[in-house]
């Protein structure tokens, strides 16, 4: 361990401190906390290099006690309970599943030929593979089932709103460890992805409901990588339908050289690729920007930006073109 590994796992975190102050201010504390406790650095220098992000070790506090209420406590739970919050770092992963991505998701979707198969990779316990289960207000104008979870979304430039959801003919997910619904403790864990703040209680509450859906229609889940679990989920598309290969806030998490393989192989199937990701993480859709991933996300067909919206939901900026 070195003083520029120290350094380098600093700088994360005080990236993180923009990303969190606007929806989590507490994580922002405890992320500036972090950046300058040599501590709390040194406890996260000891874990794998894809174990040290911000969101991961809040998750895991937040998972075992609740999210420390400042950075004293935080440094005296990883001082006092360190193994404990190693094994859940360890043990679990970043595998936010926020289902109001499917407001950004639901306009391209719609316009495209049915009945769909959908794709998800990176897919957690697949909330976002049930667009066509949930109901949706664009500014006032209603789409979809009027009796489910509500999606609201804030729209500028002309988004292209459907009439109707999609049909859709399967639903399947990949991902390292995908997360069951019907778990209670994946449930926990995917509550504890939750950041404390001004909407948390209502990210929780769509979360508990999306999960519900979920757990009432499961999707097939698929364990393994996104690029070798291709085939294998391809070998599940209905009959006629449209494949759509789909993922929302995952290539940040994977290695750089796994997302170059991942665009080679998509690009060389027959499907449509639509992906929400930040800006730079699929080729086509700009810079990364020098604060991290930024934020706010790109949402794109078949490498084409077509849109940009707010990371969790809720806003979506249509740029320009016809999502076909």
């Amino acid at each position: 361990m070195t003083d520029e590994d120290l350094d380098r796992i600093a700088r994360g975190y005080r990236e993180f401190v923009a990303e969190a102050q606007p929806t989590s201010p507490l994580y922002a504390e405890l992320a500036g906390h972090v950046a300058g406790s040599e501590r709390v650095l040194r406890f996260l220098a000891g874990l794998p290099v894809g174990k040290r992000q911000p969101n991961l070790l809040l998750a895991a506090l937040q998972f075992l006690d609740g999210a420390p209420a400042d950075g004293a406590e935080l440094e005296r739970r990883i001082t006092e309970d360190g193994d404990r919050v190693r094994a859940t770092v360890l043990a679990r992963a970043t595998q936010t599943n926020e289902p109001a991505r499917c407001g950004a998701l639901l306009p391209v979707l719609a316009r495209l030929a049915g009945p769909l198969t959908l794709i998800e990779v990176g897919a957690s316990a697949g909330l976002c593979l049930y667009p066509d289960r949930y109901g949706y207000d664009y500014d006032g104008v209603q789409v979809g089932p009027t009796d489910s979870l509500r999606i609201r979304v804030e729209t500028s430039g002309g988004v292209p709103v459907p009439s109707a959801v999609p049909e859709v003919a399967a639903r399947i997910g990949i991902d390292l460890n995908p997360l069951d619904p019907t778990d209670p403790g994946d449930r926990d864990w995917l509550r504890a992805l939750v950041w404390p703040g001004p909407v948390a209680e209502e990210r929780l509450a769509r979360l508990d409901t999306a999960a519900e859906v979920a757990a009432r229609e499961p999707a097939t889940l698929l364990a393994g990588d996104l690029v070798d679990r291709l085939p294998d989920a391809l070998d599940l598309a209905a009959p006629g339908s449209t494949v759509v290969v789909m993922h929302t806030a995952v290539l940040p998490y994977v290695p750089g050289d796994v997302r170059a393989r991942f665009a080679e192989a998509v690009a060389g199937l027959p499907v449509r690729w639509l992906a929400q990701e930040p800006p730079g993480a699929v080729p086509g859709t700009g810079e990364r920007p020098a604060d991290g991933w930024g934020k706010e996300f790109v949402v794109s067909l078949d490498r084409r930006p077509l849109a940009r919206s707010a990371p969790h939901g809720g806003r979506l900026d249509w740029l320009d073109g016809d999502p076909r």
